[in-house]
């Protein structure tokens, strides 16, 4: 799978991201990514944030809230679960704004983990 295509990654809205987000790992060119759910999760966030489905602000907010959350549950706070975190706010807020069904994300949540468990290590983790 490809990763997407962030073509709304400007100066200016990488400069606001910035300033609504200052734990977004970026480099002078912008946000950068470990692995490629992780650039997705970024591309969909982003693309509903332009489909008006929630604000800076609100993302921000959330975002906050799942990391102050993780904190508070003794996570070391070192960087290497911030898209953890950042696919958590979005469950979240999706739920949240009546984006998806809270019901069903649990569901698909569910199936995920049940199969990577049933997927040997090194294979392509495929729902059934």
């Amino acid at each position: 799978m490809t990763e997407p295509a962030i073509a709304a990654t400007t100066p200016e809205n990488l400069r606001a991201m910035r300033s609504a987000l200052p734990a977004l790992p970026c480099d002078s060119t912008g946000p950068v990514f470990r692995e490629p759910w992780e650039a997705q999760a970024f591309a969909l966030a982003l693309a509903l944030h332009e489909r008006g489905a929630f604000t800076w602000p609100e993302w921000a907010a959330s975002l906050s809230q799942v990391i102050r959350d993780a904190q508070a549950a003794g996570d070391p706070d070192n960087g290497e679960h911030y898209y953890h975190f950042w696919l958590t706010a979005l469950e979240r807020i999706s739920a949240a704004k009546g984006l998806v069904d809270k019901a069903a994300l649990l569901d698909r949540r569910g199936a995920w983990e049940a199969a990577a468990r049933r997927t040997p290590h090194g294979q392509p983790i495929e729902l059934g």
